[in-house]
Parts: structure tokens; C-alpha cells; sequence
């Protein structure tokens, strides 16, 4: 019974798992303190600091207490937008920059007779036998 649970452990899919979750904890105290620390600050300059935990309403004796949820949402609106534009946006940029940089020249087309996928520098069809037309 040990043997199958060291086995699992030290499967790839499970260590990589574990790093996942470990850089993903800690890419989130990371974006939580940016946008604590300067991010609200900073919109704190130009509106205040919004604080909604107050805010609730009555119906037939029962409280609903929106304040809380307002917060959270304002959080949540700031944190993807900050992930957004300083994560999601560079890594694009970055990543097409690498794209651009390789042969980008396709390696297949299509047969003009039967729409079968065949390399570019066939002279036949492996599908259909058909000739291909030469490229000028």
C-alpha cells in the first residue's frame, strides 16, 4: 500500500501539480501586494478609497449586507485588470516577438483535386495520384 502511494507521488503529473500550486500561491501574494500597496493607493489619490463594508439594506426583517460583496467585486475588477495589463499583455507580446522569429513557412498544402493535406514539394498527390501544378 506505501509502495503505490510513493509511486503516485513521484509521478511527473503529481510534482508538477504541487509546483503549480506552490507558484501559483506565490504569484498570488506577489499581484495581492501590488495591488494593495500601489494600485489602490493610487486610484485612492483621485476617488478615495472606497470602503463599502457598511452598506446593506432591510426586507421584512431580514439583512442583506452588500457591502462586503461590493468590496470584494472593486477588488476583483482591480486584480484582472492589473493581472491583465502587467501579465497577460506582456507575456502576448513576448510571445508573439518569439513566434516572429521562427520560419514561419507552411510545410503542407492542399491538393487542388481532392483538398488532401500533402507536402509542399510533392510532385503527386498521396491521396488521389493527381499532378500537382508547379509553384511559380
Amino acid at each position: 500500500m506505501l509502495n503505490g502511494f510513493k509511486k503516485f507521488i513521484l509521478k511527473g503529473n503529481a510534482v508538477d501539480l504541487a509546483v503549480g500550486i506552490m507558484i501559483g500561491a506565490a504569484f498570488s501574494a506577489v499581484v495581492n501586494a501590488l495591488v494593495k500597496d500601489i494600485i489602490t493607493p493610487i486610484i485612492g489619490v483621485f476617488g478615495g478609497t472606497p470602503d463599502f463594508s457598511m452598506l446593506s439594506f432591510t426586507v421584512n426583517g431580514s439583512k442583506f449586507a452588500i457591502g462586503e460583496f461590493l468590496n470584494a467585486l472593486i477588488a476583483f475588477l482591480i486584480m484582472s485588470t492589473v493581472i491583465y495589463f502587467f501579465v497577460v499583455v506582456p507575456m502576448n507580446t513576448l510571445l508573439d516577438q518569439v513566434v516572429k522569429g521562427k520560419n514561419t513557412d507552411p510545410t503542407e498544402k492542399k491538393c487542388p483535386e481532392c483538398l488532401s493535406l500533402i507536402p509542399v514539394k510533392a510532385h503527386r498527390c498521396k491521396f488521389c495520384t493527381s499532378v500537382q501544378p508547379e509553384k511559380k
